[in-house]
C-alpha cells in the first residue's frame, strides 16, 4: 500500500470516528465527561488498529523483500520460506490487528521466524 493509499483509508476512518461521536452524543445527551471519554477512546482504539496493522503490513520485512531471508535467530544462517502465516495481536488499547508474514525456518538448527514490522 502507498502513501495515498493510506490517506485515503485513513481519511475515511477519521471521517467514522466524528461521525460515530457525533451519532453517539446525540443519543447521550445527558453522559458525563467519563462515559463520552469511554466512548471517544473505543472509536479511537478502533482507528488506531486500523493504522496501525495498515503501516506494519507495508513493512519491506512482510515480505522479506530481496532474495536473501533474515537470519537465524539462534545460529545465523538465513531462514528458508515456509509460506505466509497470520499473527494475531493486540494493541495497548485492547484491539485485535492481524498481521501476515511469512515464516521461515532455519535448515541447520530447525528454529522458526515470524518477523516483527
Amino acid at each position: 500500500m502507498n502513501g495515498q493509499d493510506f490517506a485515503k483509508d485513513w481519511r475515511a476512518l477519521s471521517e467514522e470516528v466524528i461521525t460515530g461521536m457525533k451519532e453517539w452524543r446525540l443519543q447521550h445527551p445527558r453522559a458525563t465527561l467519563r462515559e463520552i471519554e469511554a466512548g471517544l477512546d473505543e472509536r479511537l482504539g478502533r482507528m488506531r488498529a486500523r493504522m496501525l496493522q495498515d503501516a506494519a503490513l507495508a513493512s519491506d520485512q512482510a515480505d522479506w523483500a530481496g532474495e536473501d531471508g533474515p537470519a537465524c535467530p539462534e545460529c545465523g544462517r538465513r531462514l528458508e520460506r515456509r509460506g505466509k502465516d497470520e499473527r494475531h495481536l493486540q494493541t495497548h488499547g485492547g484491539q485485535a490487528i492481524i498481521l501476515e508474514r511469512r515464516y521461515g525456518v532455519c535448515p541447520a538448527c530447525g528454529a522458526g521466524l515470524f518477523p516483527p514490522g
